[in-house]
This record gives structure tokens, C-alpha cells and sequence, in this order.
């Protein structure tokens, strides 16, 4: 029988079926010494000792959050408190488009909006044409919460979104069941204007019509493993003139170089979609770098003669070797 697995705390793994059983299990040391990392939403195979002995193929996988099998993604953030951040949100979608997971947004907090209907105009304009699916609602009031049920029917959703957006009060919002225990929501620091962290791990939670992996609040995304053309493939709006440019390593950032195709139509690209594409861009530069000083190549210590592998004698030996005749050929002389 298939499980998969809803929440992970500490060493324990606790599973369900399609019948709705449930367990608590442990990870095979075989797994461990594997380095096989189980994570939320992983379907398993388990023993009669409730040991995991398999990882079924995962249809897909993030790292962070640790979740997979993911249907949609839901990026949530919200108007105010804490303030929208329009680079924070691309740095989601980016990392959701890199992992070929679809995505939607949800804008909450609408009543803290202090110009809501110029915002959702700007907001349409830049993310409708990108072909993202937008909600806009109060999570706390209830407001066009039934828009999502209908959208995320017989999904398996992931929330995604920084501390203190309103994931788990949005969760509480799509909460019809009296019976079910509302998760605690947190509030919004004087200190910081950040949110604080209310949910401490991944965890699937099931409604009638689809489930939530409800996932703590993270915000120090880095784009430190993505090479700088690849980055910008993921940028559709900008990928667009990239491609046509007649500079083959051009990394499109240098806005005084009116001869990069990108850059002779910024005003044709979203300002906040450019700013994120070139802050994610030094993170990129910064990877391949590193890449780059790793990459240098050792000396093989073998050799191929005559279809047969021998023994490589070293470089270094090799040197020695030859200015050891070189000396005897001046003695010679």
C-alpha cells in the first residue's frame, strides 16, 4: 500500500493513505545511508514495523520549503504589514518557475490598502500579462476566499510567502469545518514591520475538496545556484528582447549599453520585473564565480595505451625527472 507522508517532526514521519489511516513511522537506516531525504508530500512505501522502505517518483520537488508533489503553487503576500515587496514576490515565482511548478498569487490584507484599486490596476498589469492567476482578498474578513476554493479544487496546494503575509490565517479562511482546529496566527513586529514565524514546519492539511502544505515563512531566497543565462530564461518578459541580442555573454545589465537589446527597451519591461532580475543577477555572478574557481581541472592519474589503462606518472614527477637528465647532460659537458 502507497502512504504519503504529512508532517515530519524530528525523527518521526507520520503517514497516510487514501483510506485516511494514519501512522507514525521511522526512516530505514538503509535510506539514511543512502542520503535519501524524505519530505512532505513524498508517497513511501512502509513495513509491517512502520519502517519507510522506499521513495515512490516524485512528480516534482522543492528544496525549499522541503515539499513535493505539488499541483499549484500559492504565492502570498500581502498589501501592507508588512509592506508589499514586488522583488521579494519575483524572487518566489522565479524559484517556482525554475522548478516547473505552477504558481497563482494572492494578494491579502486588502483592507490595509491605503490605494487598493490603483494598486490592483498596477498589479494586473505587470502579473496578468505574465499569465499568473491573481486574487485579491482579506484573509481576517473572509473577503473572496470562496474565488480560491473553486480555483484550487482537488489540488494539492503549497503556500508560499514571507512571515506575517496571513498564510495561516488564510488557511483558517478556507477552514469549513467547525470541528477543525484553527492553526495560531502571529503578529506583525513594531521593531521590525516583519512577520513573525508562527508555522515552525511543513504539514499537509486536508479539506474537503483539496489540501494545503502549509510551510513556515522564509525570505532569505537565494538565486546562489543558477548560472546567469539560465536566470534569464526565467524572466519571460525580459527573455523576450535577450534573445535577440546580438551579444553572446551579455548579461543584459548594463543600461548605458544601448546596443544590448535588452537594454534599448526597459521602457517596454515592468521597472520592479528589471530591478529583480538584476538583483538576482549578482547572486548568479557570484555562484558562477565560485563555480568557476572549483571548475579548474585535475590532472588525470591515469592513461590510456593501446586501449588499456596504465598509471599516470604525475606532472610534478615528471618534472623532476627531466631536470634531473637536464643536470646530468651539463655535468656531461
Amino acid at each position: 500500500m502507497v502512504w504519503q507522508v504529512y508532517k515530519i517532526h524530528s525523527d518521526f514521519y507520520y503517514v497516510k493513505n487514501c483510506e485516511h489511516d494514519t501512522l507514525t513511522c521511522k526512516l530505514r537506516d538503509v535510506l539514511k545511508k543512502q542520503k535519501i531525504d524524505i519530505v512532505v508530500g513524498d508517497f513511501v512505501e512502509i513495513d509491517k514495523n512502520c519502517f519507510i522502505t522506499k521513495l515512490l517518483k516524485r512528480k516534482n520537488f522543492l528544496i525549499r520549503p522541503k515539499a513535493s508533489n505539488i499541483d499549484l503553487a500559492l504565492v502570498v503576500c500581502s498589501f501592507n504589514e508588512p509592506k508589499l515587496d514586488l522583488i521579494q514576490l519575483n524572487r518566489y515565482l522565479i524559484y517556482l518557475k525554475y522548478h516547473n511548478i505552477p504558481s497563482c498569487i494572492c494578494f491579502n490584507k486588502e483592507d490595509l490598502s491605503n490605494d487598493l484599486n490603483n494598486e490592483i490596476k498596477a498589479l494586473k498589469k505587470i502579473y496578468e500579462n505574465l499569465g499568473y492567476k491573481l486574487f485579491f482578498i482579506s484573509a481576517k474578513n473572509k473577503i473572496n476566499i470562496d474565488e480560491i476554493k473553486k480555483y484550487i479544487k482537488n489540488c494539492s496546494i503549497v503556500l508560499i510567502g514571507a512571515s506575517g503575509v496571513g498564510k495561516s490565517t488564510l488557511i483558517n479562511a478556507l477552514n469549513d469545518d467547525d470541528n477543525k482546529a484553527d492553526k495560531k496566527t502571529g503578529t506583525i513586529s513594531k521593531k521590525t514591520l516583519k512577520g513573525t514565524h508562527t508555522t515552525r514546519h511543513c504539514e499537509i492539511v486536508d479539506y474537503e475538496d483539496f489540501s494545503i502544505i502549509d510551510t513556515p515563512g522564509f525570505s532569505k531566497l537565494k538565486f546562489d545556484f543558477l548560472l546567469p543565462n539560465a536566470l534569464v530564461d526565467l524572466f519571460d518578459d525580459i527573455k523576450i528582447y535577450a534573445k535577440n541580442c546580438k551579444f553572446k555573454n551579455c548579461t543584459h545589465d548594463n543600461i548605458e549599453n544601448k546596443t544590448c537589446e535588452v537594454c534599448k527597451n526597459l521602457d517596454k519591461i515592468d521597472k520592479s520585473r528589471y530591478d529583480s532580475y538584476v538583483c538576482f543577477l549578482i547572486e548568479s555572478l557570484e555562484y558562477k564565480k565560485e563555480i568557476s574557481k572549483k571548475s579548474i581541472k585535475k590532472e588525470s592519474l591515469n592513461k590510456s595505451i593501446s586501449n588499456k589503462t596504465a598509471l599516470k606518472v604525475s606532472k610534478r614527477k615528471r618534472n623532476l625527472s627531466r631536470n634531473t637528465q637536464k643536470q646530468k647532460i651539463k655535468d656531461e659537458i
